[in-house]
Order: C-alpha cells, then sequence, then structure tokens
C-alpha cells in the first residue's frame, strides 16, 4: 500500500491495509496469526534513513494498533531506507544500534543465484517501477503538452456532444489498437530504461494526445480495459505506461485513466506490486477517481479479478455501448467503472483543474 503524503491519512490508510489483509487471509480460509510490518520510503532532499525511520514511527505505531484491535500482533514492525533497516520494536543498541543496520547487498544470496540460473528475473525497486509510470521532466513533454492543447480545443466539445462521443471513442480505440500492434512487433531491446525509452519513441505526440483525451471518458475506458489478457496484455501494459508519462504539467490529473488502466492489466496478469502501486498513483492523480478506488481496495482485499474480467469479457463480446454510459436502476450487471458519472474529466479545461492534485504513493508500506 502506498504510504499517503499527509499524515492525516496515516490512520484510514492503517486500517483500511490491516482489515483488508485479515479479511482477506479469512477469505482465502487462514486467519493470520501474527505479522510483521515494513515501511519502505527511500529519503527525500536534506533527510537520511534515520529521519525517515522517525518520521514515519507514528504510522507504524497506528499499524501495530489497528492490528492489536483484531488480535493479530505485530512481532516486528521495521522502517527500510536508504540501504539500512531500523526496528520500531527493539530498542537494544547491541542489535538494533541508532544508526540502523545495512541491508544485504541484493543478488548476493544463494538464493539470488538459484533464481538467476532458473531463469526468474529480479523485480527492480518501487521508485524503478513508479519511474516507468511518472510524467516526463524533458523538452518533449512541452511538446506533450502543446499537442494535447491543440487535440483538446477540437475533441473535448466533441465527447460532450452525443454524437461526437461515439465518433470519438472509435478514433479512440482505433487509435490505440494501432499503437498496440506496433508496440507488439518492436525489436526487443535490454533493459526497463531501454524498453520505456523505445516505447516513447514509438508514441507520436497527436497519438497520444488523442488518446488520453479520448480515455477521459469512462465508457471509453472501461472498453479498453477490456484489452486484459492473452496477447493484448502486455502491449496494453506498456501503452498504458507510455501515456501515463505524456500526463505532464495541467495534464497531470489526465494521468488516472492511463494508470488505472496500467494497475488493471497488471492486476489481471498477476503482478499484484505493480497493481498497488499504479492505482496508488491513479489515486494520487485524482483522489476521487472511483474506478482506480474499487480496484484498489478490491486488489488490496486478495479479491479474484476474474469476475470483473468475466464481466468486460460479456460487454466485450456484446459490442460497443452506443448510449451515453449510464447505469441501469439498480447498476447490476455492469463492472464497477460503469457505476461511475458519465461526464469526462476531460470537460474541465486543462488550466482550471477543479482541485489541486500532489502524488500520495510515492512509496510503500
Amino acid at each position: 500500500l502506498g504510504i499517503p503524503a499527509n499524515p492525516d491519512d496515516w490512520a484510514g490508510a492503517a486500517g483500511q491495509l490491516v482489515h483488508g489483509l485479515v479479511t482477506g487471509s479469512e477469505r482465502r480460509g487462514v486467519r493470520p496469526e501474527q505479522m510483521v510490518a515494513y515501511l519502505c520510503q527511500e529519503p527525500g532532499r536534506g533527510e537520511t534513513g534515520r529521519d525517515v525511520m522517525e518520521r514515519l514511527r507514528p504510522l507504524a505505531q497506528k499499524l501495530r494498533v489497528e492490528c492489536g484491535a483484531l488480535d493479530v500482533p505485530v512481532v516486528e514492525a521495521l522502517c527500510i531506507s536508504a540501504g539500512r533497516f531500523w526496528s520500531y520494536c527493539c530498542d537494544e543498541e547491541t542489535c538494533c544500534p541508532a544508526e540502523g543496520l545495512p541491508m544485504g547487498l541484493p543478488g548476493t544470496s544463494v538464493l539470488a543465484a538459484a533464481a538467476t540460473y532458473a531463469g526468474i528475473q529480479v523485480r527492480g525497486s518501487l521508485r524503478e517501477l513508479r519511474a516507468r509510470m511518472l510524467p516526463r521532466e524533458d523538452a518533449a513533454a512541452g511538446e506533450q503538452a502543446a499537442a494535447l492543447d491543440a487535440a483538446a480545443a477540437t475533441l473535448v466539445s466533441r465527447i460532450l456532444d452525443a454524437d461526437g462521443r461515439a465518433e470519438v471513442a472509435e478514433q479512440t480505440l482505433d487509435t490505440a489498437e494501432r499503437v498496440m500492434r506496433r508496440l507488439a512487433g518492436a525489436p526487443p531491446v535490454s533493459g526497463v530504461a531501454a524498453e520505456d525509452l523505445r516505447d516513447d519513441h514509438l508514441l507520436g505526440h497527436e497519438e497520444a494526445a488523442v488518446l488520453i483525451l479520448g480515455l477521459q471518458d469512462r465508457t471509453t475506458r472501461d472498453r479498453a480495459a477490456a484489452w486484459m489478457e492473452g496477447d493484448e496484455a502486455a502491449p496494453a501494459m506498456r501503452l498504458w505506461r507510455a501515456l501515463a508519462r505524456r500526463c505532464a504539467g495541467p495534464y497531470a490529473e489526465h494521468a488516472a485513466a492511463p494508470l488505472t488502466l496500467a494497475g488493471w492489466v497488471a492486476w489481471s496478469t498477476g503482478d499484484e506490486l505493480e497493481a498497488r502501486e499504479a492505482l496508488a498513483m491513479a489515486l494520487g492523480a485524482d483522489p476521487d477517481y472511483l474506478f482506480a478506488r474499487l480496484l484498489h481496495q478490491a486488489c488490496n482485499e486478495g479479491l479474484d479479478p476474474e469476475s470483473i474480467r468475466r464481466c468486460l469479457r460479456e460487454g466485450r463480446k456484446g459490442g460497443a455501448d452506443s448510449g451515453d454510459g449510464a447505469p441501469d436502476d439498480d447498476g447490476r450487471g455492469q463492472t464497477p467503472a460503469e457505476r461511475e458519472p458519465a461526464e469526462p474529466a476531460s470537460s474541465v479545461p486543462p488550466g482550471r483543474r477543479r482541485r489541486s492534485r500532489t502524488l500520495s504513493s510515492a512509496h510503500g508500506v
């Protein structure tokens, strides 16, 4: 779970996390008897690892209290930062010194060597994972913002029109399919950074603008969410990451849609780590984004994504929704996303955002 940037949100986050872990375990047939808590966050500018440990101490205490309220004791609570770790449960200088203890060097254990021999790829850090979905801050970001401005001048009014909305939806999905085929046919490269750079070069600014704005319509987004399995999942995931990287400056809030799609595809394909991080980032871009909130809660509670996949498969077989996306009176037979208001986020001009946004999940619990 991402650590909220505002300490006022820590109590709610701790309660949600602990409740989700316990109820999720119970749903799988085994109630946890004990827990170990890990708080992982890299130091900010001017901070040390010890500073991070002290700053997060109240959060560690809230986690311990929430676990105790459910009769699940926390046997150890650790803070991991700057390559060192500290215990919140032990203050013995001999085993838990004030300067912390160094982490083991990555990739040096027998287990790591065996995994490498077996061909298992070790995942990078949360910071590296997040970097794949953070907005770019280079010269191309200005060019992308200009392309978004130009596209918004025509697309937003069409999305708000009943007839034009269906045309924009088809244009958006056709463009997405074309880019996904291009990504799938690209030659492989070595390294995560090289992979993302290759994908960025394969996505034009005008194409990205059409996709980012088109996905602000929730019905279009839900149709795109059907690219969640099989051969479609990998290029779709690469596309959603690439689009999230294009949502810079006044369009930062627009990243909620591609980030949520990235989180959904990751969860659907079994990558819960990236799913949680992408969904937390989506909520950082727009805390009121209902689809991300529902998926984030479901993922944290250990629910099976198959029920959502089934709804999306049925919707795909039934063809595109040509209406205005309004739910039935009881909302049954629809995905959670289809119960959201139909108003697209792009109806608000980028220079006049609904509210200021701050990324609330820089790191993880």
